[in-house]
């Protein structure tokens, strides 16, 4: 009998994912992890522990429904700690976990990318557009 060891099981497991067939679970997470509120809220908490209203009134545009799910799904998944301290009022911090700051590592890069480089994103577009347009006017107008 060969016995397997756990990093052995695990890799095992791990070639066993593959995001593009449709029932694989890694494609659910990379669905929730790709979700701009996630990606807003972790990389938030890369500046270190913050409360609710924080967060709140950093992420403009995030409802309070939104937020509340978006910290909860991320608390389920191990990438943040919520942690309660008793006090009037109750006082209730987010922090990011070992596994929360390496998804936000990747996730601040795609920030970065996205505030430095959507005037070329914005010209692309712009171009295009302008293609389209042209065809659809061009051929015979049907479009």
């Amino acid at each position: 009998m060969v016995t397997r060891t756990a990093q052995e099981r695990r890799t095992e497991e791990k070639r066993a994912y593959d995001a593009y067939l449709a029932a694989c679970p890694a494609r659910k997470l990379l669905d929730e992890v790709s979700g701009k509120w996630v990606s807003l809220v972790l990389v938030a908490l890369g500046d270190g522990p913050q409360r609710y209203s924080d967060l709140s009134r950093r992420i403009a545009g995030v409802s309070q429904k939104m937020l509340t799910q978006t910290l909860r799904t991320l608390e389920r998944d191990g990438l943040l700690t919520r942690t309660v301290t008793a006090c009037v009022p109750v006082r209730v911090d987010y922090e990011l976990t070992e596994l929360g700051r390496s998804l936000r590592e990747l996730l601040a890069g795609i920030k970065d990318w996205a505030e430095t480089r959507f005037d070329e994103v914005e010209s692309a577009r712009d171009r295009y557009d302008a293609r389209s347009a042209a065809r659809t006017i061009g051929s015979d107008g049907a479009g």
